[in-house]
């Protein structure tokens, strides 16, 4: 499973969170709802200032060390492609092991 496949699963979790978001978006198509409350779900990571996939994360079934697990690897994969030391980007993007 990657992270897009994580949003798309917290998705129906998180609305059930969100009843205002509910009510707002009832009268729209099934396909404005998705959109909709994706969209909901990309501002609430911003205004938690965390990527969208961690946040979906929390919405997942996984355990508190799956989901610590998966954030790491998740991190280190970034800190390869980015060619960068493993501690600094730690440091910089406040991970922890």
């Amino acid at each position: 499973m990657n992270k897009e496949d994580w949003i798309v699963d917290a998705l129906p979790k998180y609305i059930v969170t969100n009843p205002t978001l509910q009510q707002e978006i009832q009268g729209l198509s099934h396909e404005d709802q998705q959109k909709q409350t994706l969209w909901a779900f990309e501002d609430e990571a911003d205004a938690l200032n965390i990527a969208t996939w961690e946040l979906a994360l929390r919405f997942s079934s996984r355990s508190e060390e799956e989901i610590k697990a998966v954030r790491v690897a998740i991190h280190k994969e970034a800190a390869e492609a980015l060619d960068m030391n493993w501690h600094e980007y730690c440091e910089l993007n406040a991970v922890e092991e």
